[in-house]
C-alpha cells in the first residue's frame, strides 16, 4: 500500500534517522576530503550541523509540524559549522520554511521544499561550483519535482530521488579535476545522500532507526583559561539562563525581541535574544532568572528551560583544569568598534591580543566554530560595530552567517582565509578613520600576503599531479599544495622558495607548539642567510599541527 502523507511525527523520525546515519558514516565522509589535511573534515562539519537541530527536534512537540520545521531550521542555523555545515542548514532552512505551513507533506510538498533549500543554499554561497553538494541538492530537488507530478506515492518518489542523486554524486569527479585526480566523489554531496537514505530507512520501517548512535548535547561547555585567576566573587551575575519562546504573536517577533533585550540589559548581560519568526532564543547572565523568565512569559509558552549556577560550575573547573576551548577578554565600557577572532594556540593568541582583539574564539583546523559560536563572541564585545576575523577559509560562512542573526550590533565580516590575513588586516586598522575606510583599507592589506603552512598528511591520495602518503611532510601556500617531503627541513625550504619573489620584503615564521625553538631560529637564519632582501621575524605561534605558518609580504 503506497504511502501518500508524512505527518510531524513520522517527519520527526525521519530526521533524527537521517541524522543519525550521517553521525555514523561522518568518519567515511571525511576521508573523502580532497586535502589530506588535519583540517575541521566535511563529514564532522555536517554531522555536528545536524545533530544540533536534532537535538532540537528531538525535544518538539511530535504532534505540530509548524515546531517540528522550526526546530529543523534555528536547531541546523545556529549549529553550523564549516561551509559544508552551513550549506546544509541552509538547505534545511529552506526545507522547512515550506513544510511548515502544512499538516501533511505529499509529493508535490516534499519537492516544492526541497526546490525551496536549494535556493537558499545557492543564495549563501558567493561562488557556487558544480560537482558539490549544491550540485546533488539542485539535481534531487528537480527529479524530485519531476516524480511528483505523476505519483502520489512518497516512498516511490524518495526512493528514486535518492537513487538519482547517487547517480549525480557519482558523476562529481568529472564535474571537478580535483575529485577526479583524487578518485573521490564529493565529500558534502555524500553527506547529504546519507541524510537522505537515514530517513528514506525510517520511512520504509515507520520508525526511528538508531544506527547505533545517540542524540546527546552538541554544545560543549565553553571554559576559560583563565579559571583560576578569577574568583567566584568577581562573577556579577551568577545564573546561565537560557530558554526559548514559541511567541503569541509571529508578526511582531523582532520588535518584541528588541524590548525584551532592553529590559534583560537591567538584570544581567552576556545577552543573545535571536529573534527568528515565530520563535526568540535567550540567552543572558543574571541574579534574578525568575524575573527574565516572568518577562519571557508576556511575549509567550517557554520551552527549553536551563538554568545553572556559574559561580558553582567555575569552582568545579578551577578544580578540573579542563581544556580551554575559547579565550574570553574582559567586558569594558560600550566602545564604537571592537574585534573578534578566530585563533589557535598560546603565542598567536597572545598576538592577535596584543593588536586589540576583544575576544577569541578559539578554533580553525579541525576545529571550526559554530554560527552559534561566533554570535555568542559578538555578543561578549561590547560594541556598536563588531568586526569578526575568521581567519580560515571554511569559518567564513559560519561567521557571515551569525552577522545576519545579530540586531543590535553592525557586525563586518573581514574575509581572512589564513591567520597571516587576520594579522595583517588588524595591522592596517586605523582609530582614527571610520567603519568604511578601515573596513576597505583591511580587505586590501590581505592581497599584500602570501600564506605558507607546513603540516602532515592524514591519508595517502593523489592532488595536483603529486602522489601522498600518510605521514608525508606538506607544503601548502595559499591553500594549494606546493610541495610534498618526507623532511620538514626539506619542506619548508622548498615552500619558501615557492612564496618568495622580487617583490618579497618580510618572512614572519610562526612556529607551532611541535617545533623547539632552536629549530625555528635555525630556519629563519636559513632565509636571511639566502634571501638577503628578506626581512625575517620568528614568532612563537604554537598552534598544533601545523609545524609552520608563514607569512610573506
Amino acid at each position: 500500500m503506497a504511502i501518500e502523507y508524512i505527518d510531524s511525527i513520522m517527519l520527526k523520525e525521519m530526521f533524527l534517522s537521517g541524522a543519525k546515519y550521517l553521525e555514523s558514516k561522518k568518519a567515511y565522509v571525511d576521508e573523502l576530503n580532497v586535502f589530506p589535511v588535519p583540517d575541521g573534515d566535511t563529514g564532522t562539519n555536517m554531522s555536528l550541523t545536524i545533530l544540533s537541530a536534532a537535538k532540537e527536534v528531538n525535544n518538539s512537540n511530535y504532534n505540530n509540524m509548524k515546531e517540528v520545521a522550526k526546530a529543523i531550521s534555528s536547531g541546523s542555523l545556529r549549529g553550523a559549522r564549516g561551509n559544508s555545515g552551513v550549506i546544509l542548514s541552509q538547505l534545511l532552512r529552506g526545507f522547512a520554511k515550506v513544510i511548515k505551513d502544512y499538516d501533511e507533506i505529499d509529493t508535490l510538498v516534499l519537492a516544492k521544499a526541497l526546490q525551496q533549500g536549494v535556493e537558499t543554499a545557492y543564495k549563501a554561497v558567493m561562488k557556487p561550483r558544480e560537482g558539490t553538494i549544491l550540485t546533488v541538492a539542485r539535481e534531487t530537488a528537480e527529479r524530485a519535482a519531476t516524480l511528483a507530478v505523476d505519483s502520489n506515492d512518497i516512498e516511490f518518489v524518495i526512493r528514486e530521488t535518492i537513487t538519482h542523486a547517487n547517480e549525480v554524486l557519482q558523476k562529481t569527479p568529472d564535474m571537478l579535476e580535483v575529485l577526479k585526480q583524487a578518485g573521490v566523489v564529493d565529500a558534502g554531496g555524500q553527506g547529504l545522500l546519507y541524510v537522505f537514505e537515514g530517513a528514506l530507512k525510517s520511512l520504509e520501517l515507520g520508525r526511528e532507526v538508531d544506527f547505533d548512535v545517540v542524540i546527546e548535547e552538541s554544545n560543549k561547555e565553553i571554559n576559560n583559561s583563565n579559571l583560576s585567576k578569577i574568583a567566584t566573587e568577581d562573577i556579577k551575575f551568577g545564573y546561565c539562563t537560557e530558554f526559548i519562546i514559541n511567541v503569541n504573536n509571529a508578526q511582531e517577533s523582532e520588535s518584541e525581541g528588541l524590548n525584551l533585550r532592553n529590559y534583560l540589559e537591567t538584570i544581567g548581560d552576556s545577552i543573545v535574544v535571536v529573534a527568528d519568526e515565530d520563535i526568540i532564543k535567550v540567552h543572558v547572565h543574571t541574579n534574578n532568572p525568575g524575573s527574565a523568565l516572568q518577562k519571557a512569559l508576556e511575549l509567550g509558552e517557554l520551552v527549553n528551560i536551563k538554568i545553572d549556577n556559574m559561580r558553582e560550575q567555575h569552582t568545579s573547573k578551577v578544580i578540573a583544569q579542563e581544556e580551554t576551548q575559547e579565550v574570553v577578554v574582559a567586558q569594558e565600557e560600550r566602545k564604537e568598534i571592537g574585534f573578534v577572532a578566530v585563533s589557535i594556540g598560546e603565542g598567536l593568541n597572545e598576538i592577535f591580543s596584543g593588536l586589540g582583539i576583544d575576544y577569541i574564539i578559539e578554533g580553525g583546523q579541525t576545529m571550526n566554530p559554530s554560527t552559534e559560536d561566533v554570535l555568542n563572541a559578538i555578543n561578549k564585545v561590547n560594541a556598536d560595530n563588531v568586526y569578526i576575523l575568521p581567519n580560515n577559509k571554511n569559518i567564513i560562512l559560519a561567521a557571515k552567517q551569525a552577522s545576519e542573526l545579530c540586531e543590535d550590533k553592525n557586525v563586518i565580516v573581514i574575509p581572512s582565509k589564513s591567520i597571516p590575513q587576520g594579522i595583517s588586516a588588524m595591522i592596517s586598522f586605523e582609530h582614527d578613520k571610520g567603519v568604511e575606510d578601515n573596513t576597505k583599507n583591511m580587505e586590501e592589506s590581505m592581497t599584500y600576503v602570501s600564506t605558507g603552512q607546513l603540516t602532515f598528511a592524514v591519508r595517502d591520495t593523489s592532488i595536483d599531479d603529486k602522489d601522498i602518503k600518510e605521514g608525508d611532510i606538506l607544503g601548502i601556500g595559499n591553500d594549494k599544495i606546493l610541495t610534498v617531503e618526507k623532511e620538514l627541513d626539506i619542506a619548508a625550504k622548498e615552500l619558501v622558495n615557492r612564496l618568495i619573489d622580487e617583490e618579497s620584503e618580510l618572512v614572519t615564521i610562526y612556529y607551532g607548539k611541535e617545533v623547539d625553538e632552536d629549530v625555528a631560529d635555525e630556519f629563519g637564519e636559513y632565509i636571511e642567510e639566502n634571501y638577503e632582501d628578506c626581512d625575517v621575524e620568528v614568532h612563537y605561534g604554537g598552534q598544533p599541527l601545523y609545524y609552520y605558518i608563514l607569512s610573506v609580504e
